[in-house]
């Protein structure tokens, strides 16, 4: 069967019908293109703090996810909060008014957590197969990527409607973090980064404020992201945001979550606010 072989619901879905192995041969460790993917990515990754591999799951592969997630979307949490980039909820008296850990936005999203996705979501296939692991752990430069364990968090789809967006923020714990875009909107939900926003050993609060405030629109980038593209970023280090979306379209994304150990699960306390009371 071929990799552009087309998605049958009588069939077992493997990993051939969801990655376009044409593009990214990424069974064969031998194979010079797949090589030259990674030294790029990793290049990419290290100087702007982000790689894109466009096309990198199959039309009729990323059609079946998009419809997955449409026929559950009404189960899923709507999440809307007020925080600043370091995702906390709580302002910190002692600071001034403008500073970085004061300056709140908004955002919304609905998440639809690993549990209400089909054990046939190509998601979950692209997600599990250990090639896709070895291939992302050589872009990423660690020895070994693992499965995340809990039972919400492992692959996740986003869905924005008209007006959702995603404010500016730093991930919490991920060295990066690994997206695909499934349905683009009409307009708007562009993906936003300021590269290198801060380092291991200096937060950078005054430049963190800027780019929070609005103060400094130059210094950001937008990261195109054509449907079927996989993004890998560093989230860390570096401010990001999904600017509003605009128009019935939804914008859709999967979203993987890799660990460098086995056995790591979630908490409940912070399931709960992502994905609803049902995680607690």
């Amino acid at each position: 069967m071929t990799a552009h072989a087309t998605l049958e619901k009588e069939t077992v879905l493997t990993p051939d019908r969801v990655i376009n192995l044409d593009a990214y041969p990424i069974l064969d460790d031998n194979n010079p293109e797949r090589a030259e993917i990674i030294a790029k990515c990793k290049h990419d990754l290290d100087t702007k703090q982000y790689c894109v591999l466009p096309d990198f799951i199959l039309p009729e592969a990323r059609k079946a996810a998009v419809e997955q997630a449409l026929a559950v979307e009404h189960l899923a949490h709507l999440n809307c909060a007020d925080r600043n980039c370091y995702l906390q909820r709580s302002k910190d008296a002692s600071l001034p008014e403008d500073h970085a850990r004061n300056v709140f936005l908004s955002a919304s999203m609905r998440m639809l957590a690993y549990d209400l996705l089909p054990a046939e979501s190509p998601l979950k296939v692209l997600y599990h197969w250990e090639a896709t692991k070895r291939f992302i752990a050589e872009i990423v430069g660690v020895e070994k990527l693992y499965d995340n364990e809990d039972a919400f968090q492992p692959v996740n789809t986003v869905i924005y409607h008209d007006g959702d967006r995603s404010a500016w923020h730093f991930d919490s714990v991920n060295a990066f973090t690994m997206t695909l875009m499934l349905q683009a909107p009409e307009k708007g939900g562009r993906f936003e980064m300021a590269p290198h926003t801060r380092s291991d050993d200096d937060q950078n609060y005054d430049y963190v404020g800027k780019v929070v405030r609005g103060e400094i629109p130059e210094d950001t980038v937008e990261v195109g992201r054509e449907e079927g593209a996989l993004c890998i970023f560093r989230g860390c280090n570096s401010l990001h945001r999904v600017s509003p979306v605009e128009g019935d379209r939804r914008r859709i994304m999967g979203v993987f979550v890799y660990e460098n150990e086995p056995g790591i699960t979630g908490d409940a306390e912070v399931n709960a606010t992502v994905y609803g009371p049902r995680a607690a």
